[in-house]
């Protein structure tokens, strides 16, 4: 038997969850074992001994990974996280093996959204897999736009930014900036002093905009190539600036409808361990095709696939993280290792999480998704308590 393990005072309950694979960015195991102590990672192992536990559960032939996090999700159970409510929306993502999230919000007047920030802020009191919410507008691009209302688009101004970062203290996780607006790389420091995850994104920037924000602190790329100037040999534009940035993560939405899969694979061979797979999903992620909103926009969804009503402009997705483990292997050749890591340790690195969430090893969060050996979602447990 191996095994390494965390000791712990006052002895909570202890689960045994046993698997045909244990598989996280160190890699997959045969045979293996992760033992749960009330709501963190006790001990990991593998082989026919292991610790005595209060509950042993043998998943036979299934993979066990980490719980999925995804850092860019507007809803889904045809909820949005702009509603009064939105718990159907989070249950459908935990479902599909999603345990802890951050909460996109698209564009809208400021006191909108500090309206948004305080309903969110009541959730997360009471329910911690929430991570924080990510602020994708208003500091976007009018000519980048993406489904973002132009109305509600507006520079960084320093006002603007200290009324959010006021209204959404504790709450803000994540905020969104085309670089090359004005007042940008100042709003860019200021969110970052005050804790904040800063991408670029919605932009229509050149390399040199787009690296001066990152050396201003900014560390993430919001859904990379869409909303954005394509690589170019002579100007290679945000996309080139970020994946020669080793500081920078990139998100990627692998649904094989917003990037190609060559192209999605071409990513992750130059970003090795810095892309992310987020889902963008909408409210009809876990929902029926038909008529939707997203913010102050109507929205199309047709086989699946989400239009700006009456345009061809993609308005978020339908994709489920388990969804895009499996593209990730069966589109874009990474190995399961790789896969699992661009939805576990890789954003929880992104976001300053990498010490506790993410991987399955003593003293992190007891986040995990059972999957078949198709990679179908089984089981999941979140901070020790079994979701699914």
């Amino acid at each position: 038997m191996t095994a390494t393990g965390l000791q712990t005072g006052r002895e909570a309950q202890r689960t045994l969850v046993r698997a045909s694979r244990v598989v996280d960015v160190a890699g997959s195991t045969a045979d293996g074992w992760v033992l749960l102590t009330g709501d963190v990672v006790h001990a990991v192992g593998s082989g026919p001994e292991a610790p005595t536990a209060d509950q042993v559960v043998d998943l036979g032939d299934a993979v066990l990974t980490p719980g999925f996090i995804d850092l860019h999700g507007h809803g889904g159970a045809t909820e949005s996280y702009e509603d009064d409510s939105f718990a159907g929306s989070l249950a459908v993502h935990r479902a599909h093996g999603t345990t802890r999230s951050v909460l996109s919000l698209v564009a809208n007047p400021v006191p909108v959204l500090a309206d948004s920030l305080a309903r969110i802020r009541s959730v997360m009191a009471a329910d911690p897999l929430v991570l924080g919410a990510h602020l994708e507008g208003p500091f976007l691009s009018p000519h980048n736009k993406g489904a973002h209302n132009e109305s509600f688009l507006i520079d960084p101004s320093p006002a603007a930014v200290e009324a959010l970062l006021e209204a959404g203290e504790g709450v803000i996780r994540q905020v969104t900036i085309a670089p090359e607006l004005r007042g940008a790389l100042d709003a860019v420091r200021r969110f970052v002093a005050a804790g904040v995850t800063v991408a670029v994104g919605h932009t229509v920037g050149t390399y040199d905009q787009a690296r001066a924000a990152f050396d201003a602190g900014a560390t993430l790329l919001t859904h990379a190539y869409n909303a954005m100037p394509g690589l170019h040999h002579r100007a290679p534009g945000p996309i080139g600036a970020a994946v020669s940035d080793d500081r920078v993560t990139l998100e990627l939405i692998l649904d094989a409808v917003h990037v190609h899969p060559v192209v999605a694979d071409t990513l992750l061979r130059a970003a090795p361990g810095r892309v992310a797979l987020i889902t963008d999903a909408m409210g009809a992620a876990g929902a029926a095709d038909g008529s939707y909103r997203l913010g102050s926009l109507d929205v199309t969804v047709t086989d699946g696939i989400a239009h700006v009503a009456g345009t061809d402009t993609i308005a978020g997705s339908t994709l489920t993280q388990d969804v895009a483990l499996r593209n990730a292997v069966s589109l874009a050749g990474r190995t399961l290792p790789e896969a699992v890591a661009a939805l576990t340790s890789v954003p929880a690195a992104a976001l300053g999480l990498g010490d506790r969430l993410g991987r399955l090893a003593p003293g992190y969060a007891a986040d995990l998704v059972a999957l078949s050996p198709a990679l179908e979602v089984q089981r999941v447990w979140a901070g020790g308590r079994e979701l699914r």
